[in-house]
């Protein structure tokens, strides 16, 4: 099936979605990870590519324009949620846009994401605009409730109105090599999501290997996921740039098999302006300037957006405002 997607500058784009594929286990079997290398690669990232003045108030509202936009907190409100679809419509405060020069972009986040609980209150707050709501469904963090009540959920969700859904994996599933367990599993949830986008969050703290991350986003895309993401963000080690090249370079890998672009979404523990940049910057390296847009590459973030606020006001003013004139919601 073939999207036509509007980009974050309002170019329409064709994009052929993840149709899936069988389970190919001496593909699997052929992956290997290099630690070392990969941690020494990540190192540069930072100190080799840096972007200035104008330039980087510029990747900063394209960062907001690959956000999204979250809460997923253990008390969280309808009237929290509502803040937050509020905050989504105008993400940046106007007369900063209008001081840099960008009141007319019509800078908005890729998504608003929540529980199941509250993505009908999301739908009707963000109504009239195209942000689309994210749920993060089957037993979200653990993923550890039966099969058919993850099901259940990821059903619930779409029919509430979520257009993306943030699914899960078993991670124990990868920790005992069961592939054909996880493939079947993350094929099913893709079918039960429809027309929906779904995000397959691998935990990456918890899979104990670089190589297992590797193998485990392989099977995700193979099982027909649009998209892989680092970490739910409630595990103690969350998105790394060591682990986000490996599960990179397993898209591209892909990609050049099959053709097809998968997305991919680092989230837990970004909240600098600096890292957002980073994360950028390894994306364009890595897979080219064509991954930098919403449908191919997001941030999990709730705090984020706080600094990226801050470093743009600074750039219209040269000074740096309090936290709290940058209020998230």
């Amino acid at each position: 099936m073939t999207l036509k997607i509007v980009d974050s500058e309002h170019r329409e784009v064709h994009h052929k979605r993840n149709p899936g594929f069988p389970l190919d286990l001496d593909w699997v079997g052929r992956i290997r990870m290099n630690r070392s290398a990969l941690e020494r690669r990540a190192a540069t990232i930072g100190t080799r590519r840096t972007v200035k003045k104008e330039y980087q108030l510029a990747w900063l509202l394209k960062a907001v324009a690959l956000m999204d936009l979250t809460t997923l907190n253990s008390d969280d409100t309808p009237g929290r949620v509502e803040r937050l679809c509020a905050k989504a419509r105008n993400p940046v405060r106007p007369d900063i846009l209008e001081a840099i020069g960008a009141a007319k972009m019509g800078v908005t986040p890729a998504a608003v994401c929540v529980y199941h609980a509250f993505v009908a209150t999301a739908v009707e707050a963000l109504e009239g605009t195209n942000i689309p709501v994210a749920a993060v469904s089957t037993g979200f963090p653990h993923g550890l409730t039966p099969l058919e009540t993850r099901l259940g959920e990821i059903r619930a969700s779409v029919a509430d109105g979520a257009r993306e859904i943030d699914i899960v994996i078993e991670r124990g599933m990868v920790l005992r090599g069961d592939w054909q367990g996880l493939y079947d599993q993350v094929k099913a949830m893709r079918e039960a999501c429809g027309d929906a986008h779904i995000k397959t969050i691998l935990g990456t703290g918890e899979l104990a290997t670089l190589t297992n991350v590797a193998k485990a986003s392989l099977v995700c895309m193979l099982a027909g996921a649009d998209f892989i993401k680092t970490s739910t963000g409630k595990e103690k080690t969350n998105a790394t740039l060591a682990t986000s090249l490996a599960m990179i370079r397993m898209i591209r890998w892909f990609h050049e098999e099959t053709g097809i672009e998968i997305g991919y979404k680092p989230a837990g523990g970004i909240s600098k302006a600096k890292d957002a940049l980073t994360y950028m910057a390894l994306m364009k390296e890595e897979l080219g300037r064509k991954w930098l847009e919403p449908h191919l590459f997001r941030f999990g973030a709730s705090s984020l957006l706080t600094d990226i606020e801050r470093q743009l006001e600074h750039g219209a003013t040269g000074h740096y405002a309090a936290d709290y004139r940058m209020a998230m919601a």
